[in-house]
């Protein structure tokens, strides 16, 4: 997954202590000017090092971020804030290296006392800069708690998503067509769990997504937020399998379930396929296909006229490629 590998982002607090620490260590072993510049070297390396760690370890959000996780992250952080942020850690970077380099040169024209007010010019320099992006490193920090725990959902492979309101077996669906231990997973933004199941046909894995909390209700009781991930999850969807109850034992009268259908079907490009469970109890609705998940009818057709929609195939080698 995009985000859960971004390191631990130090506050600058940590992060000076840390570095004029270990140069007063450094100091220590050494004599006379050599114990300067050492410190010198060895604090600016720290900062410089571990700052530019923080800056790189992410990834590219204009190129290397699938569009899926690109909106999904904006909605959890301001995105533009965050890159904002992570340039300014950059340049803190090459800033505090180019003061190593600056007072190394002054240090080799200087005795030892000199060269000591040197080192302690730098390192008070090197603090101000560090300490001129104390809320940047707080923001990458608090961006890298909440992004790592987004869903682990793969935009190379193939997804269905499940949609329809609480109660109309959607996640009776997904445990039945996966038949294992499926992953629960929580967006940041919610209180209820993702559940992704996957599944094989002709070797290739499908991924199938409910997602309560999100595509479960009418947009207008959706926050900005949730909104703005339902806007992600349309990157994502090869096709929508949309789940009504016709008996209304969900809880929810038809005409709601049918309203929120055509919501889904305005705001997704790919495929909406309408299947109404339940189809021991009602089958009062005009549907794609009928199911009973609890009688276990039709439940693999249904997952097979999925699978058709999505049409997904592979990028294979032709025979003249190496």
């Amino acid at each position: 997954m995009t985000f859960e590998d971004l390191p631990t982002t130090p506050r600058a607090e940590e992060l000076l202590d840390k570095a004029f620490s270990r140069a007063s260590r450094t100091g220590r072993a050494k004599d006379g000017w050599d114990a300067q510049e050492s410190m010198l070297i060895t604090a600016a390396n720290i900062l410089s090092d571990n700052l530019a760690n923080v800056s790189t370890s992410w990834p590219d959000f204009e190129f290397e971020v699938e569009p899926f996780y690109y909106e999904l992250a904006d909605a959890v952080v301001n995105v533009d804030e965050l890159r904002q942020a992570l340039s300014e850690v950059n340049w803190a970077s090459r800033r505090i290296d180019e003061l190593r380099s600056e007072y190394q040169a002054k240090m080799r024209k200087s005795g030892v006392e000199t060269a000591r007010k040197h080192r302690k010019q730098a390192f008070a320099r090197m603090a101000d800069i560090v300490e001129e992006i104390e809320d940047d490193l707080l923001t990458v920090g608090e961006a890298r708690d909440a992004l790592k725990t987004l869903p682990d959902i793969r935009p190379d492979e193939p997804a269905i998503v499940v949609a329809g309101y609480p109660n109309v077996g959607k996640s009776s669906f997904v445990n039945h067509v996966t038949r294992a231990s499926n992953e629960i997973a929580s967006y940041p933004f919610t209180t209820k769990a993702v559940q992704i199941g996957h599944f094989e046909r002709d070797r290739i894995r499908y991924q199938i997504i409910d997602t309560p909390g999100l595509l479960d209700r009418p947009e207008e009781d959706r926050n900005g937020i949730e909104r703005q991930a339902v806007s992600a999850l349309t990157h994502l969807a090869d096709a929508v399998l949309f789940v009504v109850d016709a008996s209304g034992d969900c809880g929810y009268p038809l005409e709601s379930q049918l309203e929120l259908l055509a919501e889904v079907e305005e705001r997704f490009d790919a495929p909406v396929l309408v299947v109404c469970n339940k189809s021991d109890r009602s089958r009062d609705v005009e549907a794609d296909a009928y199911m009973s998940v609890t009688e276990n009818d039709n439940v693999d057709a249904v997952l097979d006229m999925a699978v058709e929609a999505v049409g997904f195939e592979p990028d294979l080698p032709s025979r003249g490629e190496n």
